[in-house]
């Protein structure tokens, strides 16, 4: 951002936010059918309460839920306030990438990864459960930002996959030791499989400090009323993607001048 003039760092934050609230809103969707077992590909959105079609006015991200007032314009039934909520968190995900990075590739990769992360806890928080399609996409986000703007294609990935494998091979031998102990599924599949895919992009160190930042997420946010998954055959169930995915927001954003300003306190 430092090589931009105000007038383009201005412009790169507002095409940031409005980028943002759009993927944002066609992530709620996406989420929302994802869940109610509907494809994303086929079929137009709709009111979740009377299933009218919704047309181009009712689906101006943050806009529509304003000027509507909050309501459906065909049944009049209350809008979910989930829906600007999460838009407004997808567009300031974008922001703050685009102002800790500038104009980059490395921006768009983060983008890219946000969205996807955006989409699979809301998933998460619905069902507790993260589709495997959704990592595999974060997966190839990486790769492909990675053979595009690694000097080195061979040993980044290499690094990336080290990364992967330091968090997640651990933790996986962490709960099995905990399921054994407790007698029940400690940690869900998907929750280490999304550990692993983070670790691509964070590395070993970022990666630790992401863990521990999600740990504490976690426990505030189990303090929420009604935060479990909808799981009936679980009701134990936590969505711990959530707090994975804001404790990588936070590290990426974040994590090397914290640990920078941490090693140099010894």
């Amino acid at each position: 951002m430092s090589g931009l003039s105000p007038f383009w760092r201005a412009y790169l934050l507002f095409a940031a936010a409005v980028f943002g609230l759009v993927f944002g809103s066609f992530g709620n969707a996406w989420a929302w059918r994802t869940v109610h077992g509907e494809s994303i590909a086929r079929g137009r959105s709709h009111c979740a309460s009377c299933g009218h079609a919704l047309g181009a006015a009712d689906l101006v991200p943050l806009f529509s839920f304003l000027l509507l007032r909050g309501r459906c314009r065909y049944c009049g039934e209350k809008i979910s306030p989930r829906y600007p909520l999460a838009e407004a968190l997808c567009a300031a995900v974008f922001v703050s990438f685009a102002a800790r990075f500038g104009a980059s590739p490395q921006t768009l990769g983060y983008c890219v990864l946000g969205f996807l992360l955006f989409v699979l806890s809301l998933v998460d928080l619905d069902s507790c459960i993260i589709p495997d399609r959704f990592l595999v996409l974060a997966a190839a986000d990486f790769v492909v930002f990675t053979v595009l703007t690694a000097p080195d294609t061979g040993k980044a990935l290499l690094g990336g996959l080290i990364g992967g494998l330091a968090l997640a091979v651990p933790m996986l031998a962490l709960v099995l030791l905990a399921d054994r102990a407790l007698g029940r599924e400690s940690m869900g599949g998907g929750d280490l499989k999304l550990l692993f895919v983070l670790g691509l992009f964070t590395g070993p160190a970022r990666g630790l400090l992401m863990l521990i930042l999600a740990c504490v997420i976690g426990l505030l946010f189990a303090l929420l009323p009604g935060v479990r998954g909808r799981d009936a055959d679980n009701p134990r169930a936590f969505p711990f993607g959530p707090s994975l995915t804001l404790a990588a927001w936070a590290v990426l954003l974040f994590g090397e001048p914290f640990i920078a300003w941490y090693l140099s306190l010894f």
